[in-house]
């Protein structure tokens, strides 16, 4: 847990949960289990019998970190664990969530490998979890005097500050190739005010190149209009953001620049239609791909590229095709 972060995406970690278990093939060389407090407790990420926990943790005396910090920050969450992943328990999950309800002023980012457990736990019915949370003390912890008063002054315990599902969360799935883009199609029933993918490590095309022809679609990049590929079978729609990253440490799998530009021009054209008939140019501040009249497509797939995996994987930088995409999601309304 950390109030700053080297994760460029974000400002802060917060992990009520560690620990985690391999799912597939992105897991393979998880920097988690290479972090020194796993490594010096052999925690592994391996299940070895049906009894085994692999290592997966709660901590419940973090829940109330978040809290404590005025400054507004994007948190990531858990970014040592998996919030869903099967060993930590339905109410334990609602305290997590009643945690970040009762701390709008942050932005929570939550990633996850195991989408179909999220769906099946963030119905409606998790809003009447949550409130009893809270209004039973399910926390475990005192609450801020900030926070005490907006429940004082709520009519009806607190739900009238309450909405579903929470605005100040987003949720996101993790796609390392083509093998995985059916966690986009789940994500995508899954009520999220922000839904995201984080294509990192990327393994390969998330493209199918063999059934699937170029679109007639183009846009300006780098100032140079070119073509856009869009190619099934990874899907966009409802997708607010992408991450895309090469993987680091040992044994490092390569990234090939390709992929991530197959991505980034699928992202462009998520816009297409919003304004027919101009081009498009991604432009370097926060929030939005950008019309020639400077009216901005709020719903568009922001795109946001770290860098390019292989022999010297942290010499990749975040540059593709001559400039840097940070691009953020600008939410729903």
């Amino acid at each position: 847990m950390s109030d700053h972060s080297a994760i460029e995406w974000t400002d802060a970690t917060w992990n009520p949960v560690t620990g985690c278990s391999r799912v597939s093939p992105g897991c393979a060389n998880c920097y988690i289990e290479r972090t020194p407090p796993f490594r010096i407790e052999g925690r592994r990420f391996v299940r070895v019998g049906v009894e085994d926990t692999t290592g997966v943790r709660l901590h419940p005396e973090r829940l109330e970190q978040p809290l404590r910090w005025r400054k507004p920050r994007r948190v990531f969450v858990c970014s040592l664990a998996d919030l869903f992943h099967e060993d930590v328990p339905d109410e334990y999950i609602a305290r997590v969530f009643a945690a970040m309800a009762l701390a709008p002023r942050h932005t929570f980012q939550v990633l996850t490998k195991r989408p179909e457990r999220a769906r099946a736990y963030l119905d409606e019915r998790r809003k009447d979890a949550i409130h009893d949370t809270i209004d039973n003390g399910g926390l475990d912890f005192k609450l801020p005097a900030e926070v005490l008063r907006l429940l004082s002054s709520a009519r009806n315990s607190w739900s009238p500050y309450f909405r579903w599902p929470l605005p100040n969360v987003w949720l996101g799935v993790s796609i390392e190739n083509a093998r995985h883009t059916w966690r986009a199609d789940v994500l995508r029933e899954i009520p999220a005010a922000v839904r995201f993918i984080s294509a990192e490590p990327l393994l390969g095309s998330l493209f199918d190149h063999a059934h699937s022809p170029l679109c007639p679609r183009s846009v300006s990049v780098a100032g140079e209009c070119r073509r856009i590929s869009c190619k099934a079978p990874l899907d966009l729609t409802g997708i607010d953001w992408l991450i895309v990253g090469g993987e680091s440490g040992p044994g490092a799998r390569p990234m090939h620049p390709e992929w991530a530009r197959e991505l980034r021009d699928a992202c462009l054209a998520q816009c297409w239609g919003c304004r027919n008939g101009f081009d498009m140019e991604l432009y370097s501040f926060v929030g939005a791909i950008d019309h020639a009249d400077d009216e901005p497509c709020t719903r568009s797939t922001a795109f946001f590229f770290k860098q390019v995996g292989g022999k010297t994987p942290k010499s990749g930088g975040r540059l593709l095709d001559g400039r840097t995409w940070d691009e953020m999601p600008v939410g729903r309304s």
